[in-house]
């Protein structure tokens, strides 16, 4: 069994400047935009990074669970974390734990060649959870909510290689990464969930904005060039992480 963090979503008040700072400082480019979405009352955009994608929604009406998000928190930031399934019954098993631990499902969509499930992020605190199942088990490819195969040329890794990492702030790490783990079916340590090609790491609140999605690791091929596009668009950075979209992206090294 294994368990990729395939997607990161994140929601935004104004969608084209979120995209803009993505793509300027990230070097990464916009792949898919989800009609699907508008009938929730957003808006989104899809940029591939690595064989991974970032998302980002805004709402386009009053009354969404994105809007309430934003004046939740403030503001911008973290929203979901999207996973891959490598089986249907790997995600099957995840839905299960979920039901025996009291956690709700917040959505769900079943087809013939893609399962959707949703996780309630009251009960998961942090974030919604959602972890997808497509049937080509592509961990490298295929990937239903980015359009399939298309995205694939859209890939830059010039600048940026992929995300390798999240951080949640909550109340409570070691309490709300054990309810995680348990629904991921996974081991955690120091706080710490590792997935098949990332980590989820939980830390107490580091700011007043409540729990939340607050952090990305990303690998990065040209560290100089994020810097100096980060400090051209006036954005808040050190040597180590760069603020976009209410969250920070932790930079790393290639390995």
């Amino acid at each position: 069994m294994s368990i990729q963090l395939r997607q990161i979503c994140l929601v935004a008040e104004s969608l084209p400047d979120a995209i803009s700072d993505l793509v300027d400082v990230l070097g990464i480019q916009s792949c898919f935009i989800d009609k699907a979405v508008e009938k929730w009352g957003l808006q989104n955009t899809l940029l591939s990074i690595g064989n991974n994608f970032i998302e980002v929604v805004s709402p386009t009406r009053d009354g969404t669970a994105a809007g309430r998000y934003l004046k939740r928190r403030s503001g911008d930031g973290g929203y979901m974390v999207i996973c891959q399934a490598d089986r249907h019954e790997t995600q099957l098993e995840v839905k299960k734990r979920a039901k025996n631990s009291g956690v709700r499902v917040a959505w769900e969509r079943e087809q013939t060649q893609y399962h959707l499930l949703q996780l309630h992020p009251a009960d998961m605190q942090s974030a919604f959870l959602e972890v997808d199942w497509d049937e080509n088990n592509d961990y490298c490819g295929h990937w239903v909510p980015a359009g399939g195969l298309a995205w694939t040329s859209y890939t830059d890794r010039s600048r940026t290689l992929d995300f390798c990492g999240i951080e949640l702030q909550c109340d409570n790490p070691e309490k709300l990464s054990a309810r995680w783990a348990h629904v991921l079916g996974l081991e955690t340590t120091d706080n710490k969930i590792v997935l098949n090609n990332a980590s989820l790491r939980f830390i107490a609140l580091r700011d007043d904005r409540g729990p939340g999605l607050c952090g990305i690791d990303i690998r990065v091929q040209d560290k100089k060039a994020l810097i100096e596009a980060a400090q051209k668009r006036g954005l808040v950075f050190d040597s180590t992480y760069i603020e976009m979209c209410g969250v920070r992206f932790y930079l790393l090294n290639s390995k």
